[in-house]
């Protein structure tokens, strides 16, 4: 087949690890001579990186999906590709249910994607990713899949066992990136307390962050979704003595009652939850703790609900999401009969974002006053728009500076005042 020449638009749904993915197949087909758009609405062809981890998820990779066979239909693109969770996960019931596809392609298939256009894989260009984040902040994957059993999530089915990243390999990345102005890591995996385990024998992302921190140009290194079980302590002290590395810890905790987390296949009790969070927080006191909850669990009666939102109360998270569960078929949550309507769970959702949302309130009108580094992110109508250390993008709070009074460069860190604080935003001044 030749397609060279071609304009190619990879649409990416889903987490940052798809956008990671996304990002390096860009990568490798640019430097093959192919002109590359991302979330783009025009593109001979089409590649959907689609996303297969819940309900709603797989929902909206059906129905881009089925978008761009209606473009394909209507001879405005060529044709359509299909990759990631969704595929992987379905990989036999997909072509039959929607065969309009020209091929689809597994999470592990990115050879076998790249030979459809002429292109081999050249292992040379890790960490020539394409990026599709602002210049000044990329995402940094350490490992695949998950050795995790965690009963409600599909993520081993679709994605496969924990395989860590040398640490030579990804201090070359970093180096990289880093040489292309970027000036903020976020380390993301499924597990990323889980990594090293594999490769050396003991988890090893101590050393990988104390490794990170003499990158050149590299200023924050934030860290996502670390799993509370097994959590290699001495991270908490590198956190806290280390510079460059954001006072941020992602911990998807998802519950607190015993019953629930026993039967989720969490690894951990609620006395153990509480002694880990106690434990980074008298090590750490500036350290910003974000965390993900699930309600709606099987076998979540209204006192389990009260107990986690009662818990959540006080226990007061920095950054807080939750979700509904999603029965997942071939996952051991889902042999289990899905006794909350969806109606009370979304009701749980509501109630529990409502109490976070005071939370937040009240822990930003404690920030007005005060004087953090910013990184600036973008502009967005009349203001500038950055975050502090404690805040991811994407999910977390923001800054916003009255572009119509203050000229910032984005890319830049910018000491900011606060002067006015909402639930989840900021808004503040530069200092003289």
């Amino acid at each position: 087949m030749k397609v060279k020449q071609k304009k190619i638009n990879i649409i990416t749904l889903g987490c940052s690890k798809n956008v990671y993915d996304s990002e390096n197949l860009m990568g490798q087909l640019s430097h093959n001579g192919y002109q590359v758009t991302h979330n783009g609405d025009q593109g001979d062809i089409v590649i959907i990186n689609t996303c297969g981890f819940i309900h709603d998820a797989k929902q909206e990779s059906v129905d881009t999906i089925l978008a761009a066979i209606h473009d394909k239909e209507a001879g405005k693109i060529d044709k359509v590709y299909v990759t990631g969770c969704l595929s992987e996960r379905y990989k036999e019931e997909l072509p039959k249910e929607i065969p309009e596809v020209d091929q689809y392609f597994g999470t592990h298939d990115m050879v076998n994607l790249l030979k459809e256009f002429n292109v081999d894989y050249k292992h040379e260009l890790i960490g020539e990713r394409k990026l599709t984040t602002p210049s000044h902040y990329a995402y940094l994957k350490i490992s695949e899949g998950c050795d995790r059993s965690c009963s409600f999530c599909a993520i081993p089915l679709m994605r496969g066992g924990h395989q860590s990243r040398t640490i030579e390999s990804l201090v070359m990345e970093a180096k990289k990136l880093a040489a292309k102005g970027v000036k903020e890591l976020i380390l993301i995996a499924q597990d990323l307390t889980f990594y090293g385990l594999d490769l050396y024998g003991k988890r090893r992302l101590n050393d990988l962050l104390k490794a990170l921190t003499k990158v050149e140009g590299i200023e924050w290194i934030r860290l996502h979704y670390a799993f509370p079980t097994g959590f290699p302590e001495e991270v908490i002290d590198t956190i806290a003595q280390e510079e460059k590395i954001c006072n941020y810890m992602d911990i998807p905790l998802q519950h607190i009652n015993n019953d629930i987390l026993k039967s989720m296949r969490r690894g951990h009790t609620r006395e153990k939850t509480e002694d880990l969070l106690r434990k980074l927080r008298e090590k750490n006191s500036d350290l910003a703790i974000r965390t993900t909850l699930i309600v709606g669990y099987p076998g979540e009666t209204e006192e389990k609900f009260e107990e986690l939102k009662q818990w959540v109360a006080q226990t007061k998270f920095d950054r807080l999401g939750v979700f509904a569960y999603s029965h997942e078929e071939n996952t051991h949550a889902g042999k289990l009969i899905d006794d909350v309507p969806d109606d009370i769970k979304n009701k749980r959702v509501a109630e529990i974002m409502a109490l976070q949302s005071q939370i937040s309130y009240d822990k930003n009108q404690a920030k007005v006053g005060k004087v953090f580094k910013c990184l600036i992110d973008r502009k967005e109508g009349d203001y500038f728009v950055g975050r502090t250390e404690y805040d991811s993008p994407e999910v977390d709070n923001e800054v916003w500076v009255d572009a119509r009074k203050y000229a910032l460069e984005i890319g830049k860190f910018i000491p900011l005042k606060i002067i006015k604080a909402e639930e989840f935003d900021l808004y503040g001044e530069p200092i003289r």
